[in-house]
């Protein structure tokens, strides 16, 4: 299938198709006698577990790892169920980084009351927030 083919099956643009190929990611297709790039099923397989894995938030170099296992052939269950836990403690740590933000802007914007007033309360928080980080 052509370019255009494999970007539609798959829902991934072409730009990034050709992204993944640039970066190693995705092997680079043979070409037609016309220069045409030439996907076969494989392509597409392996495309829609980079989607999916980048969609479950597996970084790319998560992704080439995953990818290194199964292209060896010499992978255990194990080893792709320990790069899964990491990926998850890392989400989890975000997480927890999230809500942390989340109660943070919850705290200063309950300070404001909104109005024409000058002085802002949040303005002043993030102020405040500066110079804690320093």
């Amino acid at each position: 299938m052509a370019i255009g083919a494999l970007s539609k099956s798959t829902g991934v643009h072409i730009e990034t198709i050709r992204y993944y190929e640039r970066i190693s990611v995705m092997p680079k297709p043979p070409r037609s006698a016309a220069g045409h790039r030439v996907y076969n099923d494989e392509h597409f397989k392996r495309l829609r577990f980079i989607k999916r894995s980048r969609e479950l938030g597996f970084t790319l170099d998560e992704v080439r790892a995953l990818l290194s296992l199964v292209d060896g052939g010499d992978y255990s269950c194990d080893e792709v169920r320990t790069l899964t836990l990491l990926h998850r403690a890392d989400v989890q740590k975000k997480i927890k980084d999230l809500r942390r933000l989340e109660t943070t802007l919850t705290q200063i914007s309950d300070k404001c009351v909104g109005g024409d007033v000058p002085d802002c309360p949040i303005i002043e928080a993030l102020y405040e927030g500066a110079a804690d980080s320093n």
